[in-house]
């Protein structure tokens, strides 16, 4: 299978941020035959396949890798109706119900007695496959949990900075429960099931593209994936929702507002008048007056914002600030002392966490809003102050 010999119309946003090696990732992509057009993000970093921030449209087809592994990881916010002076009156207590409402790590579950249950695992869509059926339990008991690296669970200050805003809050300072994590082994086993099945597909593609191997969405197979990747985008939603509740009931807060977003996934839309398929792998649904949630780091603010609807970018933005250094890297670099001496200054407190997911090794997250002002608009800023990630 030939690739294009020249890349598909794409548009890149904070190139100054971006490495040679992504782009050349989403040039690869983009010179694929069922290529429409593609984007890069500010966040962008090397990826599988395609880059971390990449979008890439295609024509009646679906690449599993090109979703990823984690499908429909997602982010939510819960905005409390309290004084923002009740999180450093009450931290002992929200410190108490983050360890003890969570569960974190790859593989990790809740026990027997203590699942939850959702709607969610009702569904006959379980019944659908093979593959499906023998996943339902592993959801059902990861249901509320999340995974390692870059997931978290954190309690933080939301500051709502104009009047007219999305959420419909009064200007001023409220307390939040942001959380990151996705559909758990459920989705990783569907992405490496279908990924496996479409590179049987086309034994012949040229290998710099291997992994972007696609499935017709005219095919029994193509149909497969995108029902089990729809359930996956409603199993990690309900996830989080499960996490929200968890927390709230044991804090004893109303909730004033929510906000939540995914990426990871595919979408069917329309753009310049053409039914495409969108992926978006790390990055953010930016369509007009569409919500979502861009994070820092775990010591740095991050930014719920509304989408301004942008062509180019096939209406998305980042997912957040973007890796500088590999996780490699920064197991050699980083210390923690060094993380230790930033989050102090900075007044937030970490159970968990690895010098892997270091403030250091990210990007700042201001100059990454910054360069995409043309695609977002910012409602309101959240600053960490309590984490909970993966780890002792």
């Amino acid at each position: 299978m030939e690739l294009r010999d020249q890349p598909v119309e794409y548009h890149i946003w904070g190139r100054e941020f971006i490495d040679n090696a992504s782009i050349e990732q989403l040039e690869s992509a983009a010179r694929l035959p069922i290529a429409v057009s593609a984007a890069l993000m500010p966040d962008a970093h090397v990826g599988y396949g395609l880059p971390i921030g990449g979008v890439l449209a295609t024509e009646n087809a679906v690449i599993p890798y090109a979703v990823g592994v984690d499908i429909a990881c997602r982010m939510r916010l819960s905005v409390y109706d309290v004084k923002s002076q009740m999180l450093k009156a009450h931290k002992s207590r929200l410190e108490k119900a983050l360890k003890r409402e969570t569960r974190f790590g790859a593989g990790k579950a809740w026990s027997t007695k203590d699942r939850a249950h959702h709607e969610v695992l009702d569904e006959s869509t379980w019944r659908d496959t093979s593959l499906l059926r023998g996943l339902h339990d592993k959801a059902y008991g990861q249901l509320g949990t999340s995974g390692s690296g870059n997931h978290f669970v954190e309690f933080g200050l939301i500051d709502i900075l104009h009047a007219d805003n999305a959420l419909d809050l009064p200007i001023g300072q409220y307390i939040g429960l942001l959380s990151h994590s996705g559909s758990r082994g459920v989705g990783y086993q569907i992405a490496d099931h279908y990924s496996k099945l479409a590179m049987a597909t086309w034994p012949d593609l040229d290998k710099s593209v291997r992994n972007l191997a696609w499935l017709s969405m005219d095919s029994e197979e193509g149909q497969e994936y995108w029902n089990a990747m729809q359930l996956a985008g409603r199993f990690a939603a309900a996830n989080h929702e499960v996490i929200h509740q968890r927390i709230a009931k044991a804090i004893g807060w109303d909730v004033a507002a929510t906000v939540e977003n995914h990426h990871n996934f595919a979408w069917e839309e329309v753009h310049n008048g053409k039914k495409v398929i969108v992926h978006r792998k790390g990055a953010t649904p930016a369509g007009e007056s569409v919500l979502g949630i861009i994070p820092g780091s775990m010591g740095d603010a991050g930014y719920v914002v509304e989408g301004l609807a942008n062509e180019q970018s096939l209406k998305s933005a980042s997912h957040g600030a973007g890796r500088i250094m590999s996780r490699s890297q920064a197991r050699k670099q980083i210390t923690r002392n060094m993380i230790r001496s930033y989050l102090k200054d900075r007044d937030v407190t970490l159970f968990g966490g690895d010098t892997d997911e270091a403030p250091h090794v990210y990007k700042r997250i201001d100059d990454i809003i910054a360069a995409q002002d043309d695609l977002i608009k910012v409602v309101a800023r959240f600053t960490p102050r309590i984490v909970r990630m993966d780890g002792k």
